[in-house]
């Protein structure tokens, strides 16, 4: 008697598992949330033009419940009914130009006490704060650094003073990073 099967399941991770996934056209790039900096560009103009500053945007993949996240801000803060023109504006502008496959929920929020970093000038503007930052994959074993921002650098390295010592982490190699709030 043959058996006949797929086998067991398996599952894939890493930069490779991307690669494959990618070229086997089973997800594409923007469902791994690498075409992020793809949708800022694409939204920048819409929110600046309201009178907004885009802060970053996140975009994490769940089938369904996936969710593309739109941080925004203005000098005065920002209150629900900023959120909701700015939410107003970029559905509109999504629907259009379809950038994301498949369902997603949107939401526009203030980038809040716990604020997202995600460019070097983010980190330049919070220099001397404290950061939280989880990596791609880990350097020196560590895959989640918490520390100060010591300064960074012209190459994009962001330099963070963790438990006394210097710990260099180049922009690429974030995965997220947001500010430890001050309470």
């Amino acid at each position: 008697m043959q058996k006949v099967g797929l086998g067991p399941p398996f599952v894939l991770r890493g930069r490779l598992a991307r690669a494959i996934c990618i070229e086997l056209g089973l997800v594409s790039l923007g469902t791994l949330g690498t075409e992020t900096k793809a949708l800022t560009t694409l939204l920048a103009p819409s929110v600046e033009g309201l009178g907004y500053e885009l802060v970053g945007v996140e975009y994490v993949p769940a089938g369904a419940r996936s969710v593309l996240r739109v941080y925004i801000d203005a000098q005065d803060g920002i209150d629900l009914d900023d959120c909701a023109a700015v939410s107003h504006q970029v559905s509109g502008l999504l629907d259009v130009e379809d950038p994301i496959p498949g369902q997603y929920a949107l939401e526009v929020s203030s980038p809040g006490l716990d604020r997202p970093l995600f460019t070097a000038e983010h980190f330049r503007q919070f220099e001397g704060h404290e950061v939280k930052i989880v990596l791609h994959e880990g350097i020196d074993g560590r895959r989640r650094v918490t520390g100060t921002i010591s300064d960074v650098g012209s190459d994009d390295v962001i330099a963070v003073v963790v438990d006394g010592e210097r710990f260099d982490v180049a922009l690429d190699a974030v995965s997220k990073a947001n500010l430890v709030p001050d309470v």
